[in-house]
């Protein structure tokens, strides 16, 4: 059996380590940053070559939590495929949901109707802001600031109960339907969304007041964990922290899905690429959604909340267990019993840490060829060691959580 990879590591360092102290006498040290330490958010670990509090070189390793995602899906229907996807990111699970719902129907051929749409666009906002309100407000404690972070993650659990009024669910959602929605959208739900939209805005400005030009906090962000556009391109860099090193790319606006070309937003860029940027990209974003989510309430389309897919959307079950034709339909559906053509098929959505991709090919069978999840995590991690290197140890901490590594989206 070979030697753990963290142990090769050390080997390599231990060289390193001699090398130096033969030039000039200084020591190094190693230290493990992780993989089970609270500053890191999740099971993963960096080995850290440090010259006191500086770090040297560092070494980032996966595989802590590898649950074979790809794997299981190619051996299930597709219907049986959501609940792997809430368990990547699973600080915004219905973006990804609602992204394998959009590949699958995009490669059906589905047209979705319009109302479909933008309660899809709604709870997608919802779950970006979220997102980046867990961030932020994390952020804002691995400086010191704890205040900000209680204050605002009441307002996650409101979005939370939200996700529990459509589907019952909270964290990994299990949200949607190809075609649709399983049900309508009951009036609960809809309070629930207005109610948001008239609290949540005052307090995150108020969230904005407590940091955005607190002196410590500036002192402690900029210039920490910085990386430039052109690097940030070649690791494959996506969403905010693409954006705050300067590059405009978003795919809502590049390649529009689920009619956001109906929405009126900007999209917010940085100079620097580093913590501070990262952390006002979020802010801004948060406010982009909100303007969203308003206009889609404002002009909600009428109509139905599923399409007319017998296929592939499971009937209701009051049809199923008074019609023999639901009952049919449903058991097949269930199974799996319905083939999907040949074909292959990429599509991507604006996930809450970037494009966030699915790679589909069908050879006609009840069950995926192949399929590949593209997380962005994973791909931004590895620009994680060359963004840390020269700083000092608090700044590898701060640079990790602007960057928002979920460890579900590393190993899949």
């Amino acid at each position: 059996m070979s030697a753990p990879i963290s142990t090769k590591i050390e080997k390599r360092y231990a060289d390193l380590i001699r090398q130096k102290e033969n030039e000039d006498g200084s020591e190094l040290s190693i230290l493990n940053l992780g993989p089970s330490h609270p500053a890191t958010h999740g099971i993963f670990q960096n080995v850290l070559l440090m010259d006191g509090e500086k770090i040297v070189d560092a070494e980032q390793t996966l595989g802590y939590i590898h649950r074979a995602f790809e794997k299981i899906a190619e051996n299930r229907p597709f219907y049986q495929i959501t609940p792997l996807t809430d368990r990547l990111n699973y600080c915004s699970s219905p973006i990804n949901n609602m992204g394998w719902w959009i590949t699958i129907e995009k490669f059906l051929g589905i047209e979705v109707p319009k109302r479909v749409q933008y309660m899809r666009v709604i709870i997608m906002e919802l779950a970006r802001i979220v997102d980046h309100l867990i961030c932020n407000s994390v952020l804002g404690v691995d400086s010191g600031a704890l205040t900000g972070f209680l204050y605002v993650f009441q307002y996650r659990e409101k979005v939370y109960e939200i996700y529990e009024e459509i589907c019952g669910a909270r964290l990994t959602t299990n949200m949607g339907r190809i075609g649709g929605w399983e049900r309508d959208w009951s009036p609960g739900t809809w309070a629930k969304i207005n109610a948001f939209m008239e609290e949540f805005p005052k307090a995150w400005e108020e969230f904005n007041q407590l940091l955005t030009r607190n002196t410590i906090f500036m002192h402690r962000c900029i210039n920490c964990g910085p990386i430039s556009a052109e690097r940030a391109i070649s690791y494959g860099f996506t969403g905010p922290n693409l954006r705050a090193a300067g590059v405009d790319y978003d795919v809502r606006k590049m390649n529009p899905y689920s009619s956001y070309e109906d929405f009126e937003f900007d999209v917010p860029v940085g100079k620097t690429g580093d913590t501070y940027d990262r952390y006002m990209v979020r802010n801004e974003e948060v406010m982009q959604s909100l303007r969203i989510i308003r206009q889609a309430l404002d002009k909600m389309p009428e109509g139905p909340y599923h399409a007319d897919v017998p296929d592939y959307y499971l009937p209701p079950k009051h049809e199923v267990y008074n019609n023999m034709e639901a009952l049919i339909y449903h058991f097949k559906i269930v199974m799996g019993e319905i083939p999907v053509p040949k074909g292959e098929i990429y599509n991507a959505v604006e996930g809450g840490n970037g494009e966030l991709g699915f790679y589909l090919i069908s050879d006609g069978s009840r069950v995926p060829f192949r399929l590949h999840f593209r997380r962005p995590c994973f791909i931004y991690y590895q620009g994680y060691t060359e963004m840390i290197k020269g700083g000092l140890l608090s700044d590898a901490i701060l640079t990790m959580s602007s960057m928002n590594v979920i460890a579900g989206e590393l190993d899949a």
